[in-house]
């Protein structure tokens, strides 16, 4: 009789096991993505977001750097959740550090795709992180794995875009910033490194080209380079002129950037700091292969650190919504 009771016993501990068992799986999958989310539910997804960036960005080579940098500026604000593409008075959209955002037509198109061949599936920000993925590969870069099955937000507020990396800002500024989203130096070093596509309107770094000093411009700047940024942007007329942030490969993603900081050719103030900065510097140059020192290989790493970036805050399982239209809540 005793053993029977204890069978039972071993067995109703065993059913408990399982169930708990069960029940932790349950929660795993409910707080975080995971790669391959959508491989029974729509396994066209990431090959339709593919072929819709591809299709955009052979025609806009621009668009590239666009969609990276909308990812970006969606994770630090709310998590990535795709709030910084609803439209409307007072969304994310609107906030300044916002208004030069481009690509909301590509999200768009692909979501327009999506719905037609799994309706209600695929959220607006896994469309954002897979986008933000293939422009880097198309740019050149090395591909990565996107872990997938977030859920789009139901808040956008332009007030909480204040808090987004600047171009004035001081490393330090810039520590406490990534550090907020659980992102440590390296991550910060690695991901500014995406400015090595893209440009920048003179507005956001021309006052280092002009009175910076008592003596003229930023001495942290080339002298060399200085008159040609002058002549790229003329004292208060080309606020809105354009000039690239890698200068002489702003449409290839590659280590570049890295190269033009230790040279004085960083063109966002917030940019060139990492090479004045100890802390900073260390790693830039580890991505140069400064002998001496343990190399990064740059493209490796940025996948890496996206991956780390494009988990800040996601919204997955009952969490948030899976929207129509990226550009309004359902």
């Amino acid at each position: 009789m005793e053993g029977v009771l204890s069978n039972k016993k071993l067995i109703l501990v065993f059913v408990i096991m399982i169930g708990l068992s069960i029940g932790a799986t349950r929660v795993v999958h409910g707080q975080g993505t995971r790669v391959g989310f959508y491989s029974r539910t729509c396994p066209r997804a990431e090959s339709i977001v593919r072929s819709t960036v591809q299709s955009h960005v052979n025609s806009d080579r621009t668009l590239a750097a666009g969609l990276l940098r909308m990812h970006f500026h969606d994770c630090f604000v709310q998590g990535c959740d795709a709030s910084v593409l609803v439209s409307g008075p007072n969304t994310e959209r609107t906030a300044f550090a916002n208004l030069g955002l481009r690509g909301y037509e590509v999200i768009d198109d692909a979501k327009t795709q999506l719905e037609a061949a799994c309706p209600g599936v695929v959220s607006c920000a896994d469309i954002l992180a897979l986008a933000a993925r293939d422009s880097v590969v198309l740019s050149g870069g090395l591909s990565w794995q996107v872990p997938t099955g977030r859920r789009d937000g139901r808040i956008s507020q332009a007030s909480d875009a204040n808090n987004l990396p600047a171009p004035f800002d001081s490393v330090d500024v810039q520590k406490q910033k990534f550090a907020a989203k659980g992102l440590n130096t390296q991550d910060l070093v690695t991901l500014v490194g995406g400015h090595t596509i893209g440009t920048s309107a003179c507005q956001f770094f021309s006052n280092r080209l002009y009175n910076f000093t008592a003596n003229g411009a930023d001495p942290t700047i080339n002298p060399s380079f200085v008159s040609t940024l002058q002549g790229l942007c003329p004292q208060n007329t080309g606020a809105a002129n354009r000039v690239a942030l890698d200068t002489g490969s702003q449409f290839k993603f590659d280590s570049s950037y890295f190269s033009n900081l230790r040279n004085g050719r960083g063109i966002l103030q917030s940019d060139q700091a990492l090479w004045s900065d100890a802390s900073t510097k260390s790693i830039v140059q580890r991505y140069l292969g400064i002998r001496g020192l343990l190399g990064l290989t740059f493209n490796v790493e940025f996948g890496k650190s996206m991956v780390k970036m494009s988990n800040i805050g996601v919204k997955t399982g009952t969490d948030g919504e899976i929207r129509k239209i990226c550009s309004a809540f359902n």
